[in-house]
């Protein structure tokens, strides 16, 4: 069952994590968020939801500009065979978000553990993050440490990798296509 915005804040407010939430229009894409650069301070992020050869399913949440090499992520978190992107049912069924509003805090939802969580460790090198809280209307300001607590407490030991590398010459990153196709927030 799919928890409310409200469900998770008085969650995080059990837990002693502070979140500050802005309301804006609904943003479904890294680039429509980039509009509200400036109002909302800390570490802007994506998050992929990806389903390994087995039927494994993995949210990689990596800063927004973070270039993320697919073909190599599989052996660095234990995945069998190379990624996919998970369907947009299985994203309901497990995380209970749609497209655009992929976050970490829909492992509040994953009450059975299906959904390994890989925080690449380029973004926790920022001390605020921001995420949507469960819908693509706000963004939640949360502390990196408040982060790993959140997902400790329902249950994810969220696995810290170098997902990332450095974005190559030229602006366009091997993972533009596959991003846009996916529709991560």
């Amino acid at each position: 069952m799919s928890t409310t915005p409200d469900d998770l804040f008085a969650f995080l407010a059990n837990l002693g994590i502070t979140a500050v939430t802005t309301t804006h229009p609904p943003l479904f894409t890294v680039a429509e968020s980039r509009a509200l650069r400036g109002l909302i301070p800390g570490g802007h992020t994506k998050n992929l939801f990806l389903k390994d050869r087995k039927g494994r399913l993995f949210l990689v949440v990596a800063l927004e500009d973070a270039a993320i090499d697919l073909k190599a992520l599989p052996a660095a978190v234990g995945a069998s065979g190379k990624f996919s992107f998970a369907s947009a049912e299985l994203l309901k069924q497990h995380l209970g978000v749609e497209p655009g509003s992929v976050t970490p805090f829909g492992a509040f939802n994953d009450r059975e553990g299906a959904v390994t969580i890989v925080l690449d460790a380029a973004m926790l090198e920022n001390e605020r993050l921001n995420f949507h809280p469960l819908i693509n209307t706000m963004t939640s300001t949360i502390g990196r440490d408040d982060l790993v607590a959140f997902l400790r407490a329902t249950g994810h030991e969220p696995l810290v990798v170098a997902a990332s590398r450095p974005e190559p010459a030229g602006g366009m990153r091997p993972d533009d296509c596959q991003t846009r196709i996916a529709a991560p927030s």
